[in-house]
């Protein structure tokens, strides 16, 4: 959601590379394009004046004049003064002493409170906790019936007493759950309320009521991301009439400017404690003001991206890999299929290469990835035999064309997957030798990733041309003698007027096996007219 922001910011700091000291017109410059990004994302006028008079100061003090680089020394401010409007430090959920903790949700209708329960209920079992969803939005149609089937897909039980739509005591329900959850052991209660289209009394006095009614632990409002300006209105009304102890940000995947999460917590001085950043439930985590504020700047969110690899990557299967690779031996096709597996348990792979640092320039190739990219490439290493994974070298063409049929792809496509998993192969040698990963700092450009071909600097992407010969070959020849025999014969056929195409060219260069074992008779449809007695 941060896109557009993050690109203006990005494009400001640019000016400020390689100056040796900035003069009080380089800053003022600086802030007056950070206040029109702020301004043209939505946040708040009050917001954004107390925001950029912080960094105004900072940038013409001694912490800058100072500085080795202050270019750079400007962006760390900056990154520290978003931080600060962010919220700060890292706020975690208060658990009662006492079980069970009491969360209660409040908010306008529309803002995702109901989804946002099932959410927050998967996420506490995934922390180890037997979370309860309660049914106390007695009056917006069909919301008991919504919140039994998002529990359903959480894996919580759900108290719904009452049938909903009008009928029923909402402060009823909510002070009876609590002696449920006691009776069947369960350590949180997660309260869901009745909302309104706009902001009146009676949604504040009922809201006001089921507080004071269950006493909750933490009272979460809960916002829509994409509502801008109106969302620090909205905020303040709430604290007024609820008194909300932190907020949770929905919809933050959506195509807004961000307004709201840069505005709300400034504004009341409550706390972001959690983001809704898609339609899965797994898409749900702890707000970091910290992880935030590097992101909006493109510095990526490493730090994120480990806690996720850690949860969902088997620690067995990794230990086994690890010992596999520093024995010597080879990376296979079932150790790559592991990796795909849990690489597909931590979500959206668009999501993940986006928390990768400086990734705001490969922003249209981001845009046209495919997800589904992932589950061809597992089903064309799920066509291979058992042998043919262990030992990809034994992949002729004839294997290859049978894989390709039995994935439902091309020949082409089987190419490109065996493209890649030799560089990944030759990633985890690098590794075991102490070398690095390849597309790390000092690597050598950015690994490539399932259906992101033509992203540059990825490995099968596009590369500049040498600008001239390498020294120590003649006329360009190859070094190789076999090759350089073997290019001889090429030429010598073609000033004879015989043209002679490389051996299984059609299949990107492989070498497709001897001929008894390769029947051009034997391809799939699709391929006649390329090989003579193919299907056609």
């Amino acid at each position: 959601m941060f896109n557009s922001l993050s690109d203006r910011l990005t494009a400001t700091f640019k000016n400020l590379r390689g100056k040796g000291r900035l003069s009080e017109a380089d800053v003022d410059a600086t802030i007056r394009e950070i206040r029109r990004a702020l301004l043209d994302a939505d946040v708040a006028l009050p917001v954004v004046r107390a925001f950029t008079g912080r960094i105004r100061e900072r940038a013409l003090s001694e912490e800058v004049s100072g500085a080795l680089n202050p270019g750079q020394q400007v962006v760390k401010i900056v990154n520290d003064e978003l931080v600060g409007i962010l919220g700060g430090q890292t706020r975690r959920l208060n658990f009662a002493k006492r079980p069970p903790t009491v969360i209660m949700l409040a908010g306008l209708q529309g803002a995702g409170k109901t989804t946002l329960a099932g959410k927050l209920a998967h996420w506490l079992k995934s922390e180890g906790h037997r979370p309860m969803l309660v049914a106390a939005d007695l009056q917006r149609p069909n919301a008991v019936n919504q919140l039994q089937i998002v529990g359903e897909r959480a894996g919580a039980v759900v108290y719904a007493p009452e049938p909903g739509n009008g009928v029923g005591d909402p402060i009823q329900v909510a002070t009876d759950s609590i002696e449920v959850a006691k009776s069947k052991l369960h350590d949180v209660v997660i309260v869901d309320t009745a909302g309104r289209l706009g902001i009146d009394e009676e949604l504040m006095q009922q809201a006001a009521d089921i507080r004071s009614a269950v006493n909750p632990d933490e009272v979460l409002f809960v916002i829509d991301a994409m509502i801008g300006q109106d969302a620090v209105k909205t905020a303040e009304a709430f604290l007024a009439g609820v008194d909300f102890t932190g907020v949770v940000l929905s919809k933050l995947d959506g195509d807004s400017r961000g307004g709201a999460a840069l505005s709300v917590a400034e504004v009341t001085g409550k706390p972001i404690m959690f983001a809704s950043t898609g339609e899965s439930m797994k898409d749900f985590e702890q707000f970091h003001p910290d992880r935030m504020a590097d992101r909006i700047l493109d510095m990526g969110d490493i730090m994120t991206l480990i806690e996720q690899a850690e949860k969902n990557f088997d620690e067995k299967e990794t230990e086994k890999l690890k010992k596999k690779v520093e024995s010597g031996e080879d990376f296979d096709l079932n150790d790559f299929l592991t990796q795909m597996a849990g690489l597909k348990k931590m979500g959206s792979m668009k999501k993940m290469l986006g928390m990768m640092p400086g990734m705001s320039q490969y922003k249209e190739q981001l845009a046209n990835f495919d997800e589904r990219e992932v589950d061809r490439v597992e089903a064309i290493v799920r066509s291979m035999t058992p042998q043919e994974r262990s030992n990809p070298k034994i992949l002729n063409g004839s294997r290859r064309a049978r894989i390709a049929k039995g994935a439902g792809t091309t020949v082409t496509a089987v190419n490109q997957l065996m493209e890649r998993f030799t560089q990944a192969q030759k990633m985890m040698r690098s590794m075991t030798r102490g070398g690095g990963m390849p597309g790390m700092p000092g690597g050598g450009g950015m690994p490539q990733m399932p259906g992101m071909g033509g992203m540059p600097g990825a490995a099968g992407g596009k590369k500049k041309k040498p600008a001239g010969k390498k020294k120590g070959r003649k006329g360009g020849q190859s070094g190789n003698p076999a090759k350089r025999a073997q290019e001889a014969q090429a030429l010598a056929d073609k000033k004879a007027g015989k043209t002679q195409d490389p051996v299984g060219s059609a299949f990107g260069g492989v070498d497709l096996g001897k001929d008894e074992e390769f029947d051009p008779a034997n391809l799939p449809k699709g391929f006649g007219g390329i090989f003579p007695g193919g299907k056609k």
